[in-house]
């Protein structure tokens, strides 16, 4: 088990990495976000058996993209974290499931996926998610269609990662 880095303010330090995903040093949250440095992040599309995608709307307080719906679960990689490691553990902290996750993509950074490698995993679940009151002010189901359609008409109401995972997945999952 990784245990969160962070600096002596108590900040979380993030893996800064290259184009390639290669791990070229550590820095504060802050300053990745400030300065838009490379680095990663993992997200988790949450399906029920109706086949409807299960969207977060994130808390006021986040940092990034506040009160903007995104995936199911979602976070940054932990200092040394696998992204499988991740995307278990950001599951289990988010809404408080699991199960057997199935890898989808990873889209390479750059300014559509906020400058974060993005690992997409699936989880196919009817378990009632718990959702964690400091990071989710709320979620719902909704269909693909339905989530298609609100983007096509509203863009900015989602965070731009999220976008650019739906796109991928709605191409390739046809």
């Amino acid at each position: 088990m990784n245990l969160p880095v962070e600096n002596d303010s108590g900040e979380e330090v993030f893996d800064v990495v290259d184009r390639l995903d290669q791990v070229i040093g550590q820095a504060p949250r802050s300053r990745v976000h400030e300065q838009g440095l490379l680095h990663r992040a993992v997200h988790v599309f949450v399906f029920n058996s109706r086949g409807q995608l299960l969207l977060q709307r994130r808390s006021a307080s986040k940092d990034e993209y506040p009160l903007r719906y995104t995936s199911s679960a979602s976070g940054h990689l932990e200092t040394g974290e696998s992204y499988l490691e991740a995307a278990i553990r950001e599951l289990k902290e988010e809404l408080g499931l699991d199960g057997g996750l199935e890898y989808q993509t990873t889209l390479p950074a750059g300014p559509a996926t906020a400058n974060e490698h993005s690992a997409l995993y699936v989880l196919h679940s009817d378990t009632t998610p718990v959702f964690d009151p400091i990071e989710i002010l709320d979620g719902q189901y909704l269909d693909l269609s339905t989530v298609r359609q609100q983007m096509e008409r509203e863009p900015d109401v989602f965070t731009p990662p999220f976008r650019e995972l739906l796109r991928w997945f709605l191409d390739h999952n046809r």
